[in-house]
């Protein structure tokens, strides 16, 4: 049996693991604390963000994606065509199904949402580094796109 040391390197990639993770958990959270998403729940909002993303999509559909049971995804889709963000449309290959899709106003909340963010992050990094800082967090960023990249 081969005996293995301990290697340091994989003890600090293990620790730094668990802090990125603890750390992506926490921006989030204050991401959606300091700029409200004006009363959207967390399904709603992935619910307009897999429309985005994706395009029109049935309730199952969404509800596969997001693994929840399509009554589930059915209350969603209720609050948020109420709120007159979503649109259901007769699928043209299946009449029987519904296409849901993003209005107008859904891509206006989002982008208000995105922008508001950006915002409070901009003045965040501003005003809590200094130069030498904000430049080691644009390096971080580079570094956190290639770990994103799979």
């Amino acid at each position: 049996m081969k005996i293995v040391r301990h290697d340091p390197r994989i003890a600090q990639a293990q620790a730094t693991a668990r802090e990125l993770r603890a750390l992506v958990g926490k921006l989030k959270r204050q991401l959606r604390e300091k700029v409200g998403v004006e009363g959207l729940t967390l399904s709603q909002i992935t619910v307009l963000i897999h429309l985005e993303r994706q395009g029109s999509a049935t309730v199952s559909e969404l509800a596969r994606a997001e693994n929840v049971k399509p009554q589930s995804m059915g209350a969603t889709v209720a609050g948020l065509q109420a709120l007159m963000l979503i649109e259901g449309v007769p699928d043209p290959g299946d009449g029987r199904r519904t296409l849901l899709s993003l209005t107008k106003l859904a891509h206006e909340k989002i982008r208000a949402i995105r922008t508001a963010r950006e915002d409070w992050l901009f003045h965040a990094i501003r005003e809590r580094f200094n130069a030498n800082e904000q430049d080691a967090l644009a390096r971080g960023v580079e570094l956190l796109k290639r770990l994103a990249e799979g």
